[in-house]
């Protein structure tokens, strides 16, 4: 039998076609599943992906505004800064002009920074400042420009900066104190400091001393220009307040040892660069005395208003650290956004930081003509004679914001945290034109106390020195801060106080000298013992494994250059070339900068620190070259009192 046949094949396609629909290639079906997709998830799922998106769109929004804020503050900074200069100025040569970068002077070639560890707070943001407090400011320098003397130099003058002329005449003291109304400030000072006009008037160790600047700013204007210090060892940079602090805190430095070329450079730094709209904190005191500081005593010898500017802008940014409930300021304040607070572990200040900004203040006052500045800080002043908890005029070293009072009581020093309340007791009163009498009685009634309960004499040598008192109990302990007060005692006995306060100040001169004599180096330890025993076996001068660094600090030959200026005893100056001589053999870095050490009784390995501290060129370097000058109309102490940081401001004169 033969098989079945198969089935007939058939081949067809089936099409179904809704009626009312088109074929759209399946994007009905694809929402569909989306859409099936979405309803799948869970309630949290689908909240959680609605979150991402409200946060996506936010970010989106805040960028946008904020780079709009930043072109719109473009355009307000592109008014050219209001400039002025005194009547009378002094005469130098006019100076050359300056390269618009710090990279296009020959010899230095463009340097990225390294890789830094940064001592400050991490990632600053910088936000540009608004248009309206820049206009405002503007018109306020405008008026005072129209006061003081000519507004604006012309396009000639702006082009190529300060005209720097020579003059050989002591400034006038023709400045006063604020006024209760003051409509307009009062000029700066009419003659600019005493500068020397040229080179060739410097002698051989102030030559020296313009040599170890130029080395020192080399480094900085190389690896660090623009930030707060150099590391000169690793050829880079580190932070403090990113408001760079080496440039701010030697411009008068330049002025005075008459380096035109870098003077202009820095300047035109502060002009184009330096901006206070920046989310960082601040220490209340340091920023002061260096930033303020600096810049008031650049337009006093410069007469260059945009360093006034400068400086009233920062000072309003630092009055938010005097809101407290007891008018003792905060430690730290944020530029940017206005908010002060103390450190992080206590609510305490130092009593040296909150009585040490007094004389920046009261002289923002006078040249702006807005009292708040002075009435802040003077408050201070005020509240702190008062208190209770001194030992017949000393102070402890630390004070509350909160309720205004002192605390850790019984402990007196004039080390750190303590030593500059003496200091600008005595500076205000001579600031002030001798007229204030409470802080000369204050300045007084300290230094008998310094003699009564402070003072010692070491052995074999008989050495006196200033040591501590820890509730009752004497250390033989003397900080290198410590050798201000030489210094402070002669400036007081030559402006009419007692003469048993320069003999004291020559004792204590001595002993800081002795403090780098015999070291090793010729370099003084950061913290002295001194011995009491009598054993001609041992030295004076002894020094533990954790205070035998040197950071280069200024505080003798600050006194060096007051007992030479004020005695002429030239063994003053011969001291400060060896220490001088010092420096340059064991802190110089050969690639440009000065680094602290280690130790200081080590002269084959004295362990450099890689840090370069900015009153090495703000105050030890000006006042080795104030001290090394037999002119003592330069930079007269008739006519100026330099604040803690070496910063010359005018004496006021009587109203």
């Amino acid at each position: 039998m033969y098989p079945p046949p198969a089935p007939a094949r058939r081949d067809f396609i089936s099409v179904t076609l809704s009626p009312g629909r088109s074929y759209d290639g399946g994007r009905g079906l694809r929402r569909r599943s989306c859409w099936r997709k979405w309803k799948q998830l869970s309630r949290l799922q689908r909240t959680v992906v609605l979150f991402l998106l409200v946060v996506l769109m936010l970010f989106g929004l805040l960028s946008y505004v904020h780079v709009a804020d930043e072109w719109a503050a473009v355009d307000s900074r592109s008014a050219a800064a209001w400039q002025m200069r005194p009547a009378n100025p002094p005469v130098l040569p006019a100076p050359q002009k300056a390269a618009e970068n710090p990279e296009a002077v020959a010899g230095l070639s463009p340097q990225k920074p390294q890789r830094h560890f940064r001592r400050g707070p991490p990632n600053l943001q910088i936000r540009a400042p608004e248009g309206d407090p820049q206009e405002r400011r503007q018109d306020q320098a405008q008026k005072r420009a129209e006061v003081v003397g000519e507004a604006g130099w012309g396009a000639e003058a702006q082009r190529d900066g300060l005209s720097w002329r020579g003059a050989g005449t002591k400034p006038q003291q023709g400045t006063e104190p604020p006024g209760k109304k003051a409509e307009f400030p009062p000029r700066p000072s009419p003659k600019a400091a005493r500068i020397q006009p040229n080179p060739a008037s410097q002698n051989a160790r102030q030559k020296a001393v313009v040599d170890a600047f130029l080395h020192a700013w080399a480094g900085y204007r190389k690896f660090a220009w623009g930030h707060d210090e150099l590391k000169p060892l690793t050829r880079s940079f580190s932070e403090w307040f990113g408001l760079g602090l080496t440039l701010i805190d030697a411009l008068d430095t330049m002025w005075i040892l008459g380096l035109k070329k870098e003077f202009q450079e820095a300047r035109n730094w502060v002009s184009k660069r330096l901006l206070f709209q920046k989310d960082v904190d601040v220490n209340l005191f340091e920023s002061t005395i260096r930033i303020l500081g600096g810049l008031l005593s650049a337009f006093h010898l410069s007469g260059d208003v945009l360093f006034l500017n400068k400086a009233e802008d920062f000072g309003n940014r630092l009055m938010p650290a005097f809101r407290t409930p007891s008018k003792i300021p905060y430690s730290d304040v944020n530029i940017g956004t206005g908010v002060a607070h103390p450190p992080r572990w206590t609510s305490d200040s130092t009593v040296a930081e909150v009585t040490s900004i007094q004389l920046e203040f009261r002289e923002l006052s006078r040249l702006t003509g807005d009292k708040k500045f002075q009435e802040a800080a003077e408050e201070v002043t005020r509240r702190v004679h008062g208190l209770h908890g001194k030992l017949d005029g000393l102070v402890p070293m630390f004070i509350n914001t909160n309720s205004g009072s002192f605390t850790h009581l019984g402990v007196f020093t004039l080390g750190a945290r303590a030593d500059s309340y003496y200091e600008y007791l005595l500076k205000q009163w001579i600031q002030g034109g001798k007229k204030e009498r409470q802080l000369l009685e204050d300045y007084l009634e300290a230094v008998d106390g310094i003699r009564k309960h402070l003072l010692a004499r070491s052995e074999p040598r008989k050495l006196t020195f200033v040591g501590e008192l820890n509730h009752g109990r004497f250390s033989a302990k003397m900080d290198h801060l410590v050798c201000f007060l030489p210094g402070t005692l002669a400036l007081g006995a030559h402006h009419g106080l007692p003469a048993e306060h320069m003999e004291l100040a020559q004792a204590l001169m001595d002993t800081c000298y002795q403090m780098y004599r015999q070291m090793e180096t010729g370099l003084s330890p950061e913290i002295a013992h001194f011995n009491l025993q009598r054993t001609k076996a041992v030295k004076d001068v002894q020094v533990k494994a954790a205070d035998r660094h040197n950071l280069l600090r200024p505080e003798t030959v600050e006194s060096l250059f007051y007992l030479h200026r004020l005695t002429g005893d030239r063994k003053y100056q011969d001291w400060g070339w060896e220490i001088l001589r010092s420096f340059n053999t064991y802190t110089r870095v050969p690639s440009g900068g000065y680094s602290s050490i280690s130790n200081v009784q080590d002269p084959r390995h004295p362990q450099p620190r890689d840090k370069m501290e900015s009153f090495f060129l703000g105050e030890t370097l000006k006042y080795l070259y104030l001290l090394f000058s037999d002119d003592p109309d330069l930079l007269s102490l008739d006519t100026y009192v330099f604040n803690t940081e070496a910063h010359p401001l005018p004496i006021w004169a009587p109203s």
